[in-house]
């Protein structure tokens, strides 16, 4: 079915819109425990009387909600504010599109708001869309993961740029980081720059997005067509850098991060789009189970062998539905995470890609077109690999360009 016709068929019989407090939902359950409050909660609960009197455009998808499920521009216009505009990332605003695409622009059906479509769209792109919808406060409510090669980072950088050169503020609607706060991981070489990596970050960042937002505006955007000439971060109540556990509802992000779990490896096996073996796509665990035709329970056995830690290795054997390998039968592992606090995904992956080449070596290959080194951050992990580098010895490599970024992003840590 077309998306269009998809979501005008999903607007059908929709019941009224009521808004629900943080205190209300309490009320009705005393004895749920104090969880997070986001930015948007904190806005919502005050009948986002925050924009009255502004033409908001917000970026948004289906994680910007709050903890009664009700989306936040569904929230805004049940409250009488009604956006000028939504823009859409990858996936789409609605969230009806798999990965690498996205929406188009439309009218939302639900609110008749005009949608636009920002993925893969240039700043001037964008800045005509700010410009065509009459915005002058861009609302952004995107939950991360905290990859730097997940997307929505990188769509909020465009947006700062052309609210940058239109003039328009910028209000980041904080949200937790669901991996935590730790950065770990290469640093982005700015010559392998791409929309998996416009900047140089770490692999697993450990910012929320708010934070994010102030590093770009502070660091990057100077230099890149200037910085935004407002810029808000709405932030989080009650969470602490390194709490995994938000008391949030799971939103999934994208199609492919199903659960929390999904997330939390994802900074790693990620790089496995880079391999000609199957990150899980087409499967019900996908970024949790790896593997590829011709692998059998012998990597498991290497990988549990290194005693990794935060995590176990299980054999495991699927045939996935879509993507690499749709419809052949793989051998592999899924990752079982025993201490989510003591896991470290890239060097996990680092980890298994090492003792894959070692012990499949007729199997293992990059994509031909080198799309590792996009997510990596530079030709260092395939060439070092190709040579027979061990994990300590890639690891070691990073070092002191994560300590770089550890002290660059230090000034614009808000939580601890």
């Amino acid at each position: 079915m077309d998306r269009r016709h998809f979501l005008t068929a999903g607007a059908l019989a929709v019941p009224a819109l009521t808004a629900l407090g943080a205190d209300d939902e309490d009320r009705h359950h005393p004895d749920r425990p104090q969880v997070v409050r986001t930015g948007a909660e904190q806005l919502a609960e005050d009948g986002w009387r925050r924009f009255a009197g502004h033409r908001i455009g917000v970026v948004t998808n289906p994680t910007g909600v709050l903890r009664d499920q009700t989306h936040i521009v569904d929230s805004m216009v049940a409250a009488g504010l009604r956006p000028q505009a939504a823009f859409g990332p990858e996936h789409g605003f609605r969230g009806t599109a798999q990965a690498g695409g996205s929406e188009g622009d439309y009218l939302d059906p639900r609110t008749g708001i005009p949608v636009y479509d920002t993925y893969g769209a240039s700043v001037a792109k964008i800045a005509s869309m700010i410009t065509k919808s009459g915005v002058d406060t861009l609302v952004f409510d995107i939950a991360d993961i905290g990859a730097r090669f997940y997307t929505y980072i990188w769509t909020m950088y465009a947006v700062m740029q052309a609210a940058a050169a239109t003039g328009a503020r910028f209000v980041v609607l904080d949200r937790p980081n669901p991996v935590g706060g730790t950065a770990r991981g290469p640093q982005l070489d700015p010559a392998y720059a791409t929309f998996v990596g416009r900047k140089p970050i770490a692999q697993q960042h450990g910012m929320t997005i708010g934070e994010l937002a102030r590093l770009f505006d502070g660091e990057f955007l100077p230099t890149d067509g200037g910085r935004v000439s407002s810029l808000e971060v709405v932030e989080l109540k009650g969470w602490k850098r390194d709490e995994l556990d938000s008391g949030l509802p799971w939103v999934p992000p994208s199609p492919n991060v199903p659960t929390q779990d999904t997330a939390l490896v994802y900074p790693g096996t990620c790089l496995f789009e880079g391999l000609v073996f199957s990150e899980g796509r087409g499967t019900t665990r996908p970024f949790e189970t790896i593997g590829a035709p011709g692998l059998d329970w012998r990597w498991a056995e290497d990988l549990n062998a290194l005693d990794l830690p935060g995590v176990r290795f299980r054999e495991t054997y699927f045939t996935p539905t879509f993507n690499k390998h749709a419809n052949k039968l793989c051998g592999g592992v899924t990752l079982h995470l025993t201490d989510p606090h003591r896991f470290d995904a890239p060097r996990t992956a680092v980890a298994m890609i090492v003792t894959a080449r070692t012990r499949y070596p007729e199997v293992f290959a990059w994509r031909p077109d080198l799309y590792i080194d996009k997510l990596s951050g530079s030709d260092r992990l395939r060439r070092m690999v190709d040579a027979g580098a061990g994990t300590d010895e890639v690891v070691g490599a990073w070092a002191d360009e994560l300590a770089a970024f550890d002290r660059t992003r230090r000034p614009y840590l808000r939580y601890r």
